[in-house]
């Protein structure tokens, strides 16, 4: 009822802008509206980096109720994963076997990567796909971006452009798992010949499909723009609250055989080991608000500036249930229970974290007939305050507070950075490419260690010069031929250093990249098809050890020289006006050298005097093979998308063996819409989408948790791997409404 209501107000509301607005005055500023945000960092035809954009098109046809990594799963190079096993909730990307932290991600130019940890949390954007008007994923390193250095790439978002008429519109879905999302939009179209405003409202939740996987998640967005002449200033709003039972951990394979949806976290144990119940309120909850303006204006048709001041708040918590927890680790003092010593018991406690990120960004853009020059800078300040609580401990007789409070510490992070980049052309054929940026990096971490209960005092300052150069050779409309070269530098994260800051541990060191590309690209009315050559060679590369930190996020490690090497190849053809039929492949090989692994040894302690020696290896989470086909079939008012992705084997650490590896797989999902001519409404369409249309059973994420042990001097690994099942073939109805 109260959805009902909202819909009403805001239809109402958009028909009252509408009747207001002149449609003369809207067809006049329709043009300068849509040029409301000029963004420096997205690669263009002439560019010579590897790229990939997804249309608004693109993404309503596969905007249901997944998030944003699921809806480029297709593109290539790319793996996305979810730990509630249905991509709502928790989810993650990987390109090129490069995980999260090591991917840029941008919203019309600002960083929206954690400042901290470097990853971008989709959990707490859910449904922005439904404001957006274009997605651009740039493979390598790409070219000069805001935050932190992409190394396996980019993905720049553009928010949504404004409608020079009225309009509301109201999508639904729901499904397996009890999964429904609602989504209300509104535009108010061109007022006053200047102004123009819209909206959305969303609702995504689901139970997940492993056991009480189960996610709530509310959304808004809001814009409003001026334009007059060649002035136009947009003010943008979004944000995003979730509330997520845990599914950070995974499952052993004998469960992932015999009980694929069990989930372990919350469990509460016994004195013997046995599962007796689970922690009813095992949830993240968390919440983020996002503020942007940005001033476009064109001193001339040669000249044009962009610049933007952005704010974003966030703050939240997670409360879990531990067992059989040292009570030293909790600033707790042992205490004596029915005449026995108690130093370990079970414990609730809740961490929690409040940031703040803000800043500026300037382009300028500068035209001549053979010349494209762009040049900037930017300014970002991040602060975040952790601390937790101890809200309960078993038993426990000592002077336990409420909210005792256990750790307490303060992460500040400075970023500036100034760029240019110039695009020259001495011939119509040939472009030449330079891009130069500096970055200055300053963190700060001050306080008590959460895990480890120990002091931060983490004062760490970063240059890094980021060169890229390239050439482009257009013989023709249809021929593309490309190559560059860069090189990139990344700071560690957080974790990074909370994970091994103990003493006798090395220190995280920053990564160095050296990216080389080179491509084809043939193009025609009917038929597309290219292919990209990439080596990238890292020094001090962080990896994943295959461990998990106590909160489930990975932990990782510098090696010292490392490399992936790869083709990267696509094609599409429109067989008849109503079939379109796409595929890309990546085909890959992934190294690294001279490779020392640092293991636990199987009775819990760590091996620091006693490094295994491995040799070359493969790099963990990094497959050989990635193949995508895409058919999309549209006749009259019916439609349909059929995907396809195969996946090889992924290793689940450093190790390369195979009893600590993802076997490959391979889904196939279909999407069906037909579309109904109803009166009063401009779009009617009803549909339904069917996931793992085979039913296949598959993981694509786990962790190693790979042991050793010596045996009259040799060493054995002793193999415990634990994986995050996928669901099962499962479905979603949608609609769509549009007035």
């Amino acid at each position: 009822m109260k959805l009902q209501k909202a819909f009403g107000c805001v239809l109402y509301a958009a028909t009252v802008f509408g009747v207001s607005a002149q449609k003369a005055d809207s067809l006049v500023n329709q043009k300068n509206l849509y040029e409301a945000v000029v963004v420096s960092n997205r690669a263009i035809k002439s560019t010579p980096v590897a790229f990939t954009n997804i249309s608004k098109k693109d993404l309503q046809e596969l905007n249901y109720g997944q998030d944003i990594p699921f809806i480029l799963s297709n593109t290539p190079s790319v793996i996305s994963t979810s730990d509630a096993g249905t991509g709502i909730g928790y989810t993650s990307i990987r390109v090129r076997g490069t995980d999260g932290t090591r991917i840029n991600v941008t919203n019309n130019g600002i960083p929206l990567n954690d400042g901290e940890s470097a990853t971008l949390y989709w959990v707490d954007l859910p449904d922005f796909a439904s404001s957006v008007q274009e997605i651009q994923l740039q493979r390598g390193v790409g070219t000069s971006t805001n935050g932190f250095g992409a190394f396996g790439g980019s993905i720049n978002i553009r928010t949504e452009d404004f409608s020079a008429l009225p309009y509301a519109s109201f999508d639904a879905s729901y499904g397996s798992f009890n999964t429904n999302k609602e989504t209300i939009k509104f535009g108010t179209g061109t007022i006053a010949r200047n102004w123009n405003f819209e909206g959305r409202l969303s609702h995504i939740a689901s139970d997940g499909y492993r056991d009480r996987a189960s996610t709530k998640m509310n959304s808004y967005y809001a814009a409003l723009s001026y334009a007059d002449g060649p002035t136009i200033i947009k003010f943008i709003t979004f944000g995003g609250k979730e509330i997520t039972y845990h599914a950070w951990d995974g499952i052993s394979r004998s469960d992932l055989e015999s009980n694929r949806r069990y989930n372990p976290n919350g469990e509460i144990l016994d004195a013997t080991g046995k599962v007796v119940g689970f922690y009813d309120n095992q949830y993240d909850c968390f919440q983020q608000n996002h503020y942007q303006t940005h001033i476009d204006h064109k001193f001339s048709k040669k000249l044009s500036l962009n610049a933007a001041l952005h704010y974003t708040y966030g703050t939240g918590y997670y409360e879990e249930y531990k067992n059989n927890k040292e009570l030293t680790s909790y600033g707790l003092l042992p205490f004596t229970h029915d005449g026995i010593t108690v130093s370990k018991t079970d414990i609730i406690r809740q961490k929690n974290n409040k940031g703040h990120f803000m800043g500026g960004l300037f382009n300028m853009k500068y035209k001549e007939r053979n010349l494209l020059l762009f040049f900037g800078g930017s300014f970002n300040y991040f602060t975040n305050d952790h601390y937790g609580y101890v809200l309960w401990a078993k038993n426990y007789l000592g002077d336990l507070k409420p909210q005792h409070k256990y750790y307490d510490n303060t992460g500040r992070k400075g970023d500036a950075a100034a760029y240019v980049r110039a695009e020259y052309q001495p011939l119509s054929m040939l472009n030449i490419y330079a891009d130069l940026q500096y970055r200055h990096v300053h963190y700060v971490i001050e306080g008590i260690n959460d895990d480890a209960f120990n002091d931060f005092d983490l004062h760490e300052t970063f240059h890094f010069l980021n060169p890229k150069i390239g050439i482009t050779l257009q013989p023709n409309n249809k021929n593309k031929v490309y190559a560059s070269f860069a090189i990139a530098n990344k700071e560690p994260v957080r974790n990074n250093y909370s994970d091994g800051y103990l003493p006798g541990m090395p220190m995280p060191k920053s990564e160095r990249l050296y990216d080389l590309e080179a491509g084809y690209q043939y193009q025609d009315t009917r038929f597309h098809a290219g292919a990209n050559f990439y080596l990238m060679n890292y020094h001090n590369q962080l990896v994943s050890t295959g461990k998990l930190n106590s909160i489930g996020e990975p932990i990782v490690e510098n090696v010292k020289r490392s490399y992936r090497m790869g083709l990267e190849l696509e094609a599409g053809w429109q067989v008849f006006p109503c079939l379109a039929w796409d595929v890309n492949a990546t085909l890959s090989r992934n190294r690294i050298k001279d490779y020392t692994a640092y293991l636990y040894d199987y009775n819990g302690s760590w091996a620091t005097t006693d490094p295994i020696y491995v040799g070359n290896t493969p790099i963990g989470y990094s497959p050989d093979f990635i193949f995508n086909n895409i058919l999309k079939f549209r006749y009259h008012r019916f439609s349909a998308l059929a995907t396809t992705q195969y996946v090889s084997r992924q290793y689940l650490d450093n190790l390369g063996t195979r009893e600590s590896s993802l076997s490959d797989y391979c889904v196939t999902n279909l999407t069906l819409n037909y579309s109904i001519n109803v009166k009063g409404l401009k779009e009617c369409t009803i549909g339904a989408s069917i996931y793992n249309l085979f039913d296949a059973k598959y993981c694509n994420n786990g962790y190693s948790q790979t042991t050793y042990q010596k045996t009259s001097g040799s060493i054995e690994y002793i193999h415990e791997p634990r994986f995050y099942p996928m669901a099962g073939i499962n479905f979603l109805a949608h609609v769509h409404l549009k007035f």
